[in-house]
């Protein structure tokens, strides 16, 4: 059994609202929980103290006892100061030219700025 400490989504359509839910990992996202510990309104200002909730005494005991924050729960624990940051991903190069197209815009800038060089006649 392993324990998760992840966000349960409700509230109505385009206007989401999470619970921060202590839940078994292979549990439907909405589905059982084991205890509901907070809760998150991304609809709140980022700077609204209600934005995100939870009971810092209970989180503590959960992860303590083993439970792994989501990547997500994890951020909102490290600005609490319960556990370190999660890593972030490097974004893929895959939106990037590729070589190809790297070249030919190095050769026009190239060509451009020796055109800018010219003497103008």
């Amino acid at each position: 059994m392993s324990l998760k400490i992840r966000l349960t989504r409700g509230g109505a359509k385009k206007r989401p609202y999470y619970r921060i839910v202590v839940a078994e990992s292979r549990f439907a996202r909405d589905g059982r929980f084991v205890e509901h510990i907070g809760a998150y309104n991304p609809m709140l200002q980022r700077d609204d103290p209600n934005r995100v909730t939870f009971d810092v005494e209970r989180a503590k005991h959960w992860l303590k006892m083993g439970a792994t924050p989501s990547e997500r729960v994890q951020l909102f624990f490290s600005r609490a100061g319960l556990c370190e940051a999660p890593k972030r991903h490097e974004q893929s190069k895959q939106h990037l030219p590729k070589a190809k197209a790297q070249e030919r815009a190095k050769a026009q800038a190239e060509a451009a700025a020796k055109a800018a060089e010219a003497p103008a006649q």
